[in-house]
């Protein structure tokens, strides 16, 4: 009987050098696609890379996938039909498949339905797992490979096609002789003669297995990075919520003593916090700025390390810990010893940077203490230097570390700069160099010395740093001593 119209049309020379194009396109794509999914995780496991990461291998394997059927595909098309399997072969004469057909994915099949003859490509062998000697089934035999599952749609797609001359467009699961079961899709159509009766049914069948398990690996790693960017986002939230409910307001300036206003020696004090490139990586740094009894002014800054509610939450019991001792009277390096016991017995093992400052309005004494932090850097007529550090490492480092205290007379005019690390990108520009947060800060003493609030100063700070790709946050506070 006819084969399908276009069945045995050979492709024109014309037509050959354009699906030659295509190939080395989809070719030339598919290796672009694999260089990308080799940036994407390559052979890690799954449990080694993050969610974003195998969200995006596995919708490159799917692209990986497509680009494969595609060439191979319009390969199909430019070399034209397969030679076809009577269904008469024999064991003493099979019909050999060529070597594409060993690894196809795609066959084609026709049955006739006024000889009852059965025609399969040598790869529709291959994606149904059967020997040529075995010979192609007919539309009774076919649904015996399926599912018990899904045999009934087919025998109902069979039916409609044959009977109404519905088309045929769905999948379904084979039980291969080895076992193995693999997921099936088919395109047929029916046959029709000249009076419209059904005469026959030409089918393409293809092997979308791999194609299927990558579109489930999306889908499952889509919704894993669904549900914990939102478990980030709800983190986020809260470690915000949290920073800004115990850290003094950013946009108000304060004075200390607050009675004593038009006295010298009092502090004006502004602050600002400068969030990461990202601003998703909230950290562990404080600022602070507390009147003690007796009219005394507490001065810190700090940093624990670490991102999001766990720091943020460490940070808050660390400032607690402070604004607690400072009341009670404890001097800034007793302050830091006890911080850093605090720390080193934490549930959760972290370091932390810290600065400690009291500041005497009557006698305009600074005693500080630090671990492992920047000196406060103090301005004077236009120039900026930092202050002598006394010892101290890093909290949480060294149990029964000792801390030094240090002690600095200042005078009316003096502008006090505390400080995070981080103010700086690590990696500078060629211009700046390899210079630090303090190198830089201490640049602006002129600007500084044109400043005449604190607040301006701060604004000073953010035009200098506030741009800047940060990898962590960090903060400045600015203490200036009135004349």
């Amino acid at each position: 009987m006819p084969s399908h119209p276009s069945a045995d049309r050979p492709a024109t020379p014309a037509e050959h050098g354009t699906l030659d194009s295509l190939i080395s396109q989809a070719r030339r794509l598919r290796g672009r696609v694999e260089a990308v999914r080799r940036t994407t995780g390559g052979a890690e496991p799954d449990d080694a890379l993050s969610s974003e990461r195998r969200w995006q291998r596995a919708l490159c394997e799917l692209a990986v996938h497509h680009l494969e059927d595609l060439g191979r595909h319009l390969g199909q098309l430019r070399d034209g039909p397969p030679a076809r399997s009577t269904g008469t072969a024999t064991l003493d004469h099979p019909v050999q498949p060529s070597p594409a057909a060993a690894v196809g994915r795609a066959g084609s099949a026709e049955w006739n339905l006024l000889t009852d003859e059965v025609t399969w490509s040598p790869e529709l062998y291959t994606v149904l797992g059967r020997e040529l000697a075995d010979g192609p089934l007919t539309l009774d035999e076919l649904p015996a490979l399926l599912l018990p599952e899904d045999q009934p749609w087919l025998m109902t797609a069979f039916t409609d096609c044959l009977v109404d001359g519905k088309p045929v467009d769905g999948e379904f699961r084979v039980r291969r002789p080895d076992g193995e079961v693999r997921t099936v899709h088919l395109a047929a159509e029916p046959v029709l003669d000249s009076d419209g009766s059904c005469v026959a049914m030409w089918g393409v069948l293809r092997d979308v297995s791999e194609l299927r398990l990558s579109e489930r690996a999306l889908e499952q790693t889509s919704e894993r990075y669904a549900r914990e960017r939102h478990r980030a986002q709800t983190e986020h939230r809260v470690a915000v919520e949290l920073q800004e409910a115990v850290l003094p307001p950013r946009r108000q300036t304060l004075r200390h003593p607050r009675h004593s206003r038009e006295t010298t020696g009092t502090l004006e004090i502004a602050a600002h916090y400068l969030p990461s490139a990202t601003s998703a990586l909230i950290g562990g740094d404080w600022y602070d700025a507390m009147e003690l009894p007796g009219g005394a002014t507490m001065l810190t800054v700090g940093d624990l390390t670490g991102h999001g509610v766990e720091a943020t939450s460490g940070m808050a019991m660390l400032l607690g810990a402070v604004r607690g001792m400072a009341l009670a009277g404890v001097e800034p390096g007793t302050l830091m010893g006890h911080l850093n016991q605090l720390l080193d017995s934490a549930a959760q093992p972290a370091l932390g940077s810290a600065l400690c400052c009291h500041y005497d309005p009557r006698t305009r004494n600074l005693t500080w203490s630090q671990a492992g932090h920047p000196a406060p850097l103090l301005y004077r007529a236009g120039q900026g230097r930092p202050l002598a550090q006394p010892e101290g490492v890093l909290l949480g480092a060294m149990s029964g570390a000792r801390y030094g205290q240090c002690s600095q007379q200042l005078e009316a005019g003096d502008l006090l700069v505390l400080h995070t690390d981080g103010l700086a990108p690590r990696s500078a520009s060629l211009e700046d160099g390899a210079r630090s947060s303090a190198a830089r800060l201490l640049e602006l003493a002129p600007r500084f010395a044109e400043a005449r609030t604190a607040r301006e100063c701060v604004r000073v700070v953010v035009e200098e740093f506030g741009e800047a790709e940060r990898e962590d946050d960090a903060c400045a506070l600015i203490a200036r001593v009135s004349e």
